[in-house]
C-alpha cells in the first residue's frame, strides 16, 4: 500500500501492517444477516465469487430466528462471528488478551473513548462499550489472519471500527449509506472516521457529498463512489400483465417516519374518493405499524390497504410481480436498493426528489418524482400512471436500462473489488 494512503490529518492512529494483495478482509455489521441490509449479503457473496475470502462479524444476532431465515442467511448466520453472542466471557477474555499482549494499543484506545466523550457520562458508557466490541473484533481478526476490517453504515459498528483502528492498526474502511449519520455527525465521530479511515465507500454522490461537508479537503481523496447493485436475472422482467382491476401499488420498506407511508395513505385515500379502485400493500415492519394500521383504518376506504409484514428475499419477488406501480414516499434516504429491484423488474416507480434518489431515478425517463410530504403531487403521479399504461411501460423498461447501465450487482461488486485492491494493496 502506498503510504499517503495510510496517513490521515493528525489522526494520531498507528500506520497498519504492511499489507499484501488483497485476497482477504472482514466485514463489520451492527446485525447481519438482516433483511434492511439484505444488500450487503449479496455484496459479500459475489465478493466471494470473485476469489476474495470475506470473513464476517457482526455485533448483534441476526433479526430474526433460525427457522425464518432464508438459506442463505442461515448459512451466513452460522460463519458470522457474532460479538453479543461471546458474551461477558469473551469481552473479558479480549480484555485480558490485548492488555497483555498489546498494551500501548490498549491505553491508545482507551484513551480515545474517554477523549471522544469528553465530559459526557452517557457518550462515554458508549464509548466503553465500542471499546469492549472492538477488543473482542481485533482479537477475532487477529485469530483469522485478517489485517483490513470494511465496515457497512457509518454509525454504531463504524464506531467500533474506529477503536479497532487505534488499537491494533488494522487497515479501516467504511461504506457510507446515510442520511442518519449526517443529522448529527459529531454524534457518529463522522470527522474522526474519516480521518482514521484509508478509504471512505459513498454509495451516491449524495452521500459523498455530505462525508466531503463533515470533512478536510485533504481526506477528500479518500471518498470513492461505490454504488450499490442488484441482480438483473434475479430481478428480471415479468411476463405481460393483464389490466388490473384493483390497480395494485406496492411499497417495500421499513414501517418507519422516515419513509413517510402516512403520505402514501392519504394520496390513495385521494384515490379512492375519486372512484378509482386501488389497492395499497405496505410490505415491511417498524416502529411506525401501529400508527400506520390506526391511519389506514380511519379513512373512507379502509379496505384498500393492505399490511403484508414483513417478507423475507425469497418471497418478494412475489409482491413485486404483482405490483402494477412501485412507490416509495420517503422523507430521508441513502439510496433504495428497493427502488434497484423494481425497476430492474421494470415496475414503474414513483419515489420521492431526495438525497441519492435522484441519482437513480431521472424524472420522467426512468419514473416519476415528486416532493417529500406533497400528498397531492403524489395522488396526481399515482393517477397519472393508473390513466396512462403506455406511460407505465415506457418508464418500466427505460428503468431496467438504468439498472443494466448503473446499477447491476455483478459489475458494481467489481469495481469495488477493485477498489479494495487498489486502496489496500496499493
Amino acid at each position: 500500500m502506498k503510504r499517503e494512503d495510510h496517513m490521515t490529518s493528525g489522526s494520531g492512529h498507528p500506520a497498519p501492517p504492511a499489507a499484501q494483495p488483497v485476497r482477504s478482509l472482514a466485514y463489520l455489521i451492527s446485525t447481519y444477516p438482516t433483511l434492511s441490509m439484505i444488500f450487503v449479503l449479496r455484496e459479500v457473496l459475489e465478493l466471494r465469487k470473485l476469489g476474495l475470502r470475506i470473513e464476517t462479524a457482526s455485533i448483534n444476532p441476526p433479526d430474526r430466528p433460525p427457522d425464518r431465515l432464508t438459506a442463505a442467511e442461515a448459512a451466513e448466520a452460522r460463519r458470522t462471528y457474532c460479538v453479543k453472542h461471546h458474551g461477558l466471557a469473551g469481552a473479558a477474555a479480549a480484555h485480558l488478551r490485548t492488555f497483555f499482549g498489546n498494551a500501548t494499543g490498549y491505553c491508545r484506545g482507551l484513551a480515545l473513548a474517554i477523549r471522544l466523550a469528553g465530559l459526557d457520562l452517557h457518550r462515554l458508557f458508549f464509548n466503553l462499550m465500542y471499546f469492549t466490541e472492538a477488543l473482542m473484533v481485533g482479537q477475532w481478526m487477529r485469530r483469522n489472519r485478517l489485517r483490513h476490517l470494511h465496515v457497512h453504515l457509518a454509525s454504531q459498528a463504524a464506531s467500533v471500527g474506529l477503536f479497532v483502528r487505534h488499537i491494533f492498526g488494522f487497515g479501516y474502511s467504511l461504506t457510507v449509506h446515510g442520511p442518519d449519520e449526517f443529522y448529527d455527525a459529531p454524534r457518529h465521530y463522522l470527522a474522526q472516521k474519516i480521518a482514521a479511515a484509508d478509504f471512505v465507500c459513498c454509495i451516491s454522490s449524495f452521500a459523498r457529498s455530505q462525508m466531503m461537508k463533515f470533512s478536510p479537503y485533504s481526506d477528500w481523496r479518500k471518498l470513492v463512489l461505490a454504488p450499490l447493485g442488484v441482480d438483473p436475472e434475479i430481478f428480471a422482467p415479468r411476463p405481460a400483465r393483464a389490466a388490473a382491476d384493483p390497480l395494485e401499488i406496492l411499497c417495500v420498506g421499513r414501517l418507519t417516519p422516515a419513509k413517510g407511508q402516512h403520505i402514501l395513505i392519504d394520496a390513495v385515500e385521494q384515490l379512492a374518493l375519486q372512484g378509482r379502485r386501488v389497492r395499497l400493500r405496505l410490505v415491511g415492519n417498524g416502529p411506525d405499524e401501529p400508527s400506520l394500521r390506526a391511519h389506514a383504518a380511519r379513512i373512507g376506504h379502509p379496505d384498500c390497504i393492505v399490511f403484508e409484514g414483513a417478507v423475507n428475499q425469497d418471497r418478494i419477488r412475489n409482491f413485486y410481480g404483482a405490483a402494477d406501480i412501485f412507490c416509495l414516499p420517503s422523507f430521508a434516504e441513502g439510496l433504495p436498493v428497493v427502488l434497484m429491484e423494481a425497476m430492474a423488474m421494470e415496475i414503474p416507480c414513483i419515489a420521492t426528489r431526495i438525497a441519492g434518489t435522484p441519482e437513480l431515478i431521472r424524472d420522467g425517463i426512468d419514473g416519476l418524482l415528486v416532493a417529500p410530504s406533497d400528498v397531492d403531487a403524489l395522488a396526481v403521479a399515482l393517477a397519472k400512471l393508473m390513466d396512462n399504461v403506455a406511460l407505465r411501460e415506457r418508464l418500466g423498461k427505460s428503468a431496467r436500462g438504468r439498472v443494466l447501465e448503473k446499477y447491476g450487482l455483478r459489475q458494481n461488486v467489481e469495481s469495488l473489488a477493485a477498489i479494495f485492491s487498489r486502496r489496500i494493496a496499493g
